[in-house]
């Protein structure tokens, strides 16, 4: 087997196990609330501490893998991630799962934030799309895989071989990158920009707990503006230091290439669209359906199984074809599979359910790897771990945001189809949560039709040449 197919492999493993840990614990919060004795707002933040912490260091690690070598911030995040993950396995506590928890995403910021630059440095320009296509089908089998994994895992050993379960993986997945991934590391006389790192980590990092922790204060309580205010005071800090930073984190001048920055732009919408689905099907199929959980994941993977399925196919036609029209034509169709679901009722089938969910899947695959091509092939080899940093940042603010977005209009508009405050939103009647829903996924809808402005505008090309500018000079070992 070639080499760049085993790269591709590493870096597939990486995604896929870094994916299963954002899912498969949340399928155990009743577990360790039990194990624990803690209350259900403190064992959230085993999955918030996670996911926070990869959001806001992934610009700073796909920095550090462009100054001092892509793979080797890979191979540290492996095992980072893998000693991390043992630890949680021997938590004690509540707060040191948390505290440990914030430990294995170091280690998965590091993988996330330079593993798509791995790739396309593995594969030549005219196969990007392609090998990028097969990392959107290793997202989809980490989505697929974690709730199911993670309850069996917790029904036959318990909690704690969720996290011991990344031990032989991680393992594993660190010979094959010191197999399949040639050594790259630099010497570089710039210094890595810690005042920039540190006011876009902070930023985002009270952005984002202003929008999570808010559903829980109130969106109009003082803490909640206090994060919300602070941290945008922050993020405008950070541009204007980068600006004036002679070794800045981020080159801002990547954003003056419309292919970056507009292909950014519609990655942000389109997950802040589909997190509305995210967030609100599961709920429908539960409470206004009656359907078991067991039913409702069930139902749920047709969406990640379709989108395994297309992104490949997607990724391999944008190389032929360019990214512009296949893009405009997967977000036609999660526009279109979003507005259907303002048309299920609390009599629909789960046949009707499926059938919604595969379109929009079918939607995300046929935009996501030719866009995710189109970002990563506009930009200089120099910056690639910053570009692929910033697309995996962009995922998780537009899910973060839009889970908020979704859950206030939701809540507003079943209270008014209701005629009455229920607290929790949940209690109301079923049709009421339907006519919430109904609101809330046209909202949605517009979103993802709105991102295909960005597209329209931002270029066609996806398989060109990868500008080659400031190469570093290679060392040997």
């Amino acid at each position: 087997m070639e080499r760049k197919w085993w790269a591709l492999l590493a870096v597939a493993t990486g995604v896929f196990m870094s994916t299963i840990d954002g899912s498969i614990v949340n399928i155990a919060l009743k577990t360790l609330q039990e194990s624990f004795g803690a209350g259900l707002h403190e064992v959230e933040w085993v999955v918030l501490a996670y996911l926070l912490g990869i959001t806001c260091l992934l610009p700073g690690m796909g920095r550090l893998g462009d100054m001092i070598g892509k793979r080797s911030v890979y191979l540290i995040g492996f095992v980072v991630f893998t000693i991390s993950s043992a630890l949680c396995g021997l938590a004690w506590s509540i707060d040191a799962l948390i505290g440990f928890r914030i430990l294995q995403a170091i280690g998965a910021a590091m993988i996330q934030g330079v593993g798509a630059a791995l790739l396309v440095e593995a594969f030549p320009p005219s196969q990007r799309g392609q090998a990028l296509g097969y990392i959107g089908t290793a997202v989809a089998a980490g989505i697929l895989t974690g709730p199911v994994l993670g309850g069996a895992l917790i029904d036959a050993i318990g909690w704690q071989a969720i996290f011991f379960v990344n031990i032989p993986i991680g393992i594993a997945a660190i010979a094959l990158t010191l197999y399949a991934l040639p050594s790259d590391r630099t010497h570089t006389a710039q210094r890595f920009d810690l005042a920039g790192a540190g006011l876009l980590s902070i930023g985002l990092l009270l952005v984002l707990l202003a929008l999570t922790e808010g559903q829980v204060w109130g969106f109009d309580d003082w803490r909640t503006l206090a994060a919300m205010g602070s941290g945008s005071a922050l993020l405008v800090c950070f541009v204007w230091w980068e600006y004036r930073a002679s070794a800045p984190m981020i080159d801002l001048r990547l954003f003056r290439t419309p292919a970056f920055s507009f292909s950014l732009m519609a990655a942000f919408l389109i997950f802040l669209a589909g997190a509305f689905n995210f967030l609100l099907i599961p709920y429908y199929l539960q409470k206004a359906l009656g359907y078991s959980p067991q039913t409702t994941g069930l139902t749920l993977i047709a969406s990640p199984l379709i989108l395994s399925l297309v992104s490949p196919i997607s990724g391999r036609l944008s190389d032929r074809f360019g990214a512009r029209w296949l893009g405009i034509i997967g977000l036609t169709l999660t526009a279109a599979g979003l507005l259907s679901m303002a048309t299920l009722t609390t009599d629909s089938s789960q046949m009707d359910v499926v059938l919604r969910l595969m379109l929009i899947g079918a939607g995300f695959g046929l935009f996501q790897s030719p866009n995710n091509s189109l970002i990563m092939g506009s930009v200089a080899r120099a910056n690639l771990g910053v570009a692929g940093s910033l697309l995996a940042v962009m995922r998780t603010l537009g899910q973060t945001t839009g889970v908020a977005i979704a859950g206030a209009i939701w809540a507003i508009r079943v209270t008014a189809a209701a005629g009455q405050q229920y607290e929790p939103i949940t209690a109301a009647p079923p049709f009421a949560l339907v006519a919430g829903m109904h609101d809330a996924m046209l909202v949605a809808a517009f979103l993802a039709a709105l991102a295909i402005v960005p597209t329209l505008v931002r270029g066609q090309h996806s398989g060109e040449q990868q500008r080659d500018v400031a190469r570093p000079v290679k060392v040997e070992g």
